[in-house]
């Protein structure tokens, strides 16, 4: 499939808050339990704290049929901070298409690396994109402790960073 892209919009907030909770409860199931994965999903329980989250970032969505189908937040151009996607449109090229153009915009921007906290069940995925593991890490939500991966992918400057050949200083 074809996702089209475009910026975050503040009324997408609504819809991205229900992708982070659909994705967590249905995509996280094999990896976490029933009170993990509610201890995660309350992250987006304040849906104004929420939307401020994505509009402080980088946000990118991906579009089905004008609708956001997933999104992507880049912090400080050099840590993804969220990549969720509604479970219907898991491993249909969503979350590819977000994580390509989120890769050559922190390139194109100067960045040397990118770096996320990825859940277990997202691990290969982003090992797909080479990442690599850096250490696992044990967090805390509504008193539930959650396992994930630290990961970072080694950046490629853009040819729009690179210095000409040849070029003196």
């Amino acid at each position: 499939m074809t996702f089209p892209i475009r910026p975050y919009l503040p009324a997408d907030a609504s819809a991205c808050a229900d992708i982070f909770r659909e994705a967590i409860w249905e995509l996280a199931s094999e990896h976490y339990d029933e009170d993990q994965r509610a201890a995660w999903m309350a992250g987006a329980n304040d849906e104004d704290d929420f939307a401020q989250r994505l509009e402080t970032q980088l946000t990118i969505v991906a579009l089905d049929a004008g609708e956001p189908a997933a999104f992507i937040s880049l912090k400080d151009n050099a840590v993804i901070d969220m990549l969720y996607v509604y479970p219907g449109f898991a491993r249909e090229g969503a979350a590819s298409t977000l994580m390509d153009a989120v890769v050559k915009i922190a390139a194109a921007r100067g960045a040397k690396s990118l770096t996320a906290d990825v859940s277990d069940n997202a691990k290969p995925f982003f090992e797909k994109f080479g990442f690599v593991s850096q250490r696992r890490n044990i967090l805390m939500r509504e008193d539930e402790a959650l396992g994930n991966t630290t990961m970072i992918k080694i950046l490629q400057p853009s040819a729009a960073a690179a210095p000409a050949s040849g070029a003196k200083n």
